[in-house]
């Protein structure tokens, strides 16, 4: 099970109580443009008279604005303009243009005219005042402090949007009427919410500035809990992920797995336009309001209000922003940033409050999920000198009792009341769990999305592997199953068995793992032992990632493909990782690897010449090191995923193999280095590069060299050569650079027609040099394995000699928002049997 099926799984939860629906709302859109000039007026104020319900128009002066209240009245308003009143028809869904007349009107320190003049940055007020916010925001962050402290409360929710009170009446759900008591209709404007997830906590916060340090003691954590379907840590996780802490002083800000450049980032002058709207005045001082707007309303850019320090601080005392419409963004139908900022002690601005909340869905008037993390700060205290005694240990630390926190607590010590919805979520989902219709459901939607039946300490699956097809064993059966948490959460045993109709041959494995912390076997930090016994068949050079080898789909395969192996595997691992996300695995591992199919394991020279082998016999012990700072994790209780950030991860693997010991006929050593990279470009995207080189030292046959990850299926695999040929290629030294780079839709959506589909740009490029000592190549080594060749006596497995393995690909991500299509090119050894130059591969990937 995933991160991302626990999200899939919370969602079918919410669905199973609520089906799409209507409102009967009032409807409103149009354009507010100038009387006399026509032209339109931008940012313009739209209001539901005598409510708070408003909106703002757009730069093209657009605007839409619903309710379900009953309204009869509209106001609209713009600095240097009359207000307009305008009737409307309650319910119903109307096109309304409105028409301004100009007022000048004079500010503190500016005049605001509306004019017909092209915008530019030169001799611009707004652009000069907004380059002043960036050339003193070092001065404006917190950091610049040596030590700072303060309190934190967090709030974490999902909900249901838009739903409708026809839903409550559908006989399907009488049952669920207490649920519906719940809904709230004061926390997203003209949207009533049904709130399904909670999690709040109550942290205490520290910085140090040298060496640069954060702490935080969460002294107080309570959530919603749906353990029995959904892991809360993971789903906990994942929402931290896409609702990541925002700094609006950043150049980048991350969030939704997307990266926004900031509206005072030192390049924002370029991407934005910027007007001045209004001065201020507040009890820190005079301020100006300052209104920001993409230049390209398709890029990942924010639009809305900035309020700045009118002295000579020019700091951001308070930010209001959301994102274009027309942003390729998915399933996000309404996105809001705000962030406010306190003046302390110093005369420094900090900030107090972030809010950021998304209404998801599809449709603008369909049921949806709204979500939400607000974080509030308080009890700041700046330059005092905490013990650095302190900052040992890892970042986060849970104290013993922060689950245990009463009701008379959190009274006291949230930092903003609940809503009354928001208060009978614990109570609400609690009782809705205790329902045996609830559960029957969700067992379902478990079976279909994370591949698991759990039967409390055990869960059969996954269902994508009971049934599937191959050259060697023809049609394939397989059912296996693990233990849960119920059963332990520091001992885990898992197990399959599988037969092949073709071969008739039994497979199977057992596995069980020990976790030597008071923690589950995947709750970092990890210190564990694991031993397996595995009978199967392989294909020698494919290597997937979080998906398993018999996978269904993997059945289907271009080409030839009848070299496999028949494995016995005795492994035993311990793994230790320590708090700074340095990690070493001592393994042994006993290997019997039999040809299968089409593959032959046949001495080239020497008086057994032309004889196959039984089989290649091998024992090893190996040793893993693995540092991934600040590494974070899509962890639950059956599976952990790591999530990518900017920090490099660093892999070295040593391999010794030892003859005459159990039978192994082979001495060598193996050693393997992998960094893996994300670079974060900003509006041009992101890039993934994995650079690894690998040297084996000792004579050895053919199946224990470095045998290149290939891939012979239609789908797009990462990290394995797409257009190589399973066992093409095999190397006892090389080096490999893996380039992918997403350009999240920068070019197309400056295309016309195009950008509408919200595609997103990819390329790649994949190289691969290495080569082969003559003691392990048969052609000048006698006793060695003959290479494998095809029925017709032709070599179908090369050495990387003279020049390196390249392909590269162009592709088309984000099609129907979930597929992403790849035309891969191979560029050499196109005289190798059996390949192919070009080639198209699909990948499935659920992204925002």
């Amino acid at each position: 099970m995933t991160a991302k099926n626990n999200i899939r799984i919370f969602l079918l939860l919410c669905l199973t109580i609520c089906t799409q629906v209507l409102h009967a709302q009032t409807i409103i859109r149009g354009t507010v443009s100038d009387a006399a000039t026509k032209e339109a007026v931008p940012f313009a104020t739209i209001q539901f008279a005598g409510t708070t319900i408003g909106v703002r128009a757009d730069i093209d002066g657009r605007y839409e604005l619903r309710t379900t209240q009953t309204v009869s009245q509209i106001k609209v308003s713009s600095i240097g303009y009359k207000p307009v009143t305008k009737n409307i028809i309650p319910n119903q869904e109307q096109t309304l243009g409105i028409k301004l007349t100009a007022a000048s009107r004079t500010l503190n320190e500016f005049v605001v005219k509306p004019t017909k003049t092209k915008y530019r940055n030169k001799d611009n007020p707004a652009v000069e005042l907004i380059r002043n916010v960036i050339a003193r925001k070092s001065q404006n962050r917190m950091e610049q402090y040596d030590y700072y402290q303060y309190e934190q409360y967090e709030k974490m929710q999902f909900a249901l949007s838009n739903v409708s009170e026809k839903l409550r009446n559908r006989r399907m759900f009488k049952k669920f009427q207490f649920v519906f008591d719940n809904i709230d209709t004061t926390r997203l404007e003209g949207k009533p919410i049904l709130p399904m997830y909670l999690q709040e906590s109550i942290a205490a916060k520290y910085f140090r500035k040298d060496p640069k340090k954060t702490k935080s003691f969460i002294t107080a954590n309570k959530v919603v809990r749906f353990d029995q379907y959904i892991d809360n840590e993971g789903l906990n996780k994942y929402m931290k992920h896409l609702y990541q802490d925002i700094d609006i002083y950043d150049n980048n800000i991350t969030i939704l797995t997307n990266q926004f450049l900031s509206p005072i980032a030192e390049s924002a002058p370029t991407f934005y336009k910027y007007f001045i709207t209004d001065t201020l005045r507040s009890d820190s001082g005079q301020l100006v309001k300052l209104s920001f707007f993409p230049r390209n309303k398709t890029d990942f850019l924010f639009q809305g209000d900035l309020y700045i320090s009118l002295d000579s601080n020019y700091a951001v005392q308070k930010v209001d922003m959301t994102v274009n419409k027309n942003i390729n963004l998915n399933w996000v139908r309404e996105l809001k940033v705000m962030e406010t900022f306190e003046r302390n002690a110093q005369g420094k601005y900090a900030m107090v409050k972030n809010d950021v909340m998304a209404d998801f869905g599809v449709g603008k008037d369909n049921m949806g999920i709204f979500g939400e993390r607000m974080v509030t700060n308080r009890n700041m205290v700046a330059n005092l000198r905490q013990p650095d005694s302190l900052y040992a240990g890892p970042d986060v630390v849970t104290v013993a009792d922060a689950a245990k926190k009463d009701d008379q607590y959190w009274a006291g010590n949230r930092h903003e009341q609940l809503t009354t919805a928001e208060a009978n979520t614990y109570q609400t989902v609690d009782s809705l769990q205790r329902m045996p219709s609830f559960k029957r459901v969700l067992d379902v939607a478990t079976i279909l999305f994370a591949g698991y039946k759990s039967f409390g300490p055990v869960e059969i699956g996954p269902i994508n592997t009971f049934y599937s097809f191959n050259p060697v064993e023809g049609f394939r059966l397989r059912v296996g199953g693990r233990t849960t948490p119920q059963f332990s959460k520091k001992i885990n045993f898992e197990t399959y068995v599988a037969y092949g109709f073709n071969d008739q041959r039994p497979k199977y494995y057992i596995g069980g793992t020990y976790s030597l912390t008071n923690r589950s076997i995947y709750e970092f930090p990890v210190r564990s032992i694991r031993a397996s016994f595995q009978r199967d068949t392989k294909i020698p050079g494919q290597e997937l990632q979080f998906v398993q080898e018999d996978n269904f789909l993997l059945s289907f395969k271009r080409g030839v493909n009848d070299k496999w192996l028949y494995n016995d595997i005795v492994n035993i691992d311990y793994l230790h990782e320590f708090d700074n996300h340095f990690s070493y695995k001592l393994g042994l591992k006993y290997w019997t690897q039999e040809a299968a199919g089409g593959l032959h394991f046949t001495q080239a020279d020497g008086p057994m010449a032309g004889v196959d082998m039984k089989d290649v016999t091998t024992s090893e012990v190996s040793l893993e090191l693995r540092w991934a700072p600040k590494e974070q994790f899509y962890q639950g209780k059956s599976y952990r995923i790591p999530i990518s950030n900017r920090y490099p991860i660093f892999t070295f693997r040593a391999i010794a193999g030892f003859s005459d010991f159990l039978n192994s006929g082979y001495r060598y050593q193996n050693f393997t280095l992998n960094v893996y990279k994300r670079f974060y470009l900003s509006q041009l995207g992101y890039t993934d590069i994995v650079a690894e080189g690998g040297y084996i030292n000792g004579q050895v046959p053919f199946p224990l060299l470095t045998i290149h990850r290939a891939n012979q299926t239609y789908s797009y695999q990462l990290q394995s050569y797409n257009m190589m040929n399973f066992l093409e290629f095999v190397s006892d030294h090389y080096v490999s650079l893996n380039i992918d780079h997403n350009f999240n839709g920068f070019i197309f959506n400056k295309i016309p027609v195009i950008k509408k589909l919200k595609w997103r740009e990819v390329v790649t490029f994949k190289g691969l040099y290495g080569g082969i000592c003559k003691e392990n190549d048969p052609a000048y080594t006698a006793g060695l394995l003959q290479f494998p060749t095809d029925i017709i006596g032709r070599p179908t497995t090369f050495s990387l000699a003279g020049q390196p393995y390249i392909e590269g690909s162009v592709g088309v991500a984000n099609i129907f928002k979930f597929f992403r299509l790849d035309l891969v090119k191979r560029f050499t050894y196109l005289d190798n049997p059996n390949v192919s130059s070009l080639g198209l591969r699909f990948r499935f990937k659920f992204d925002f």
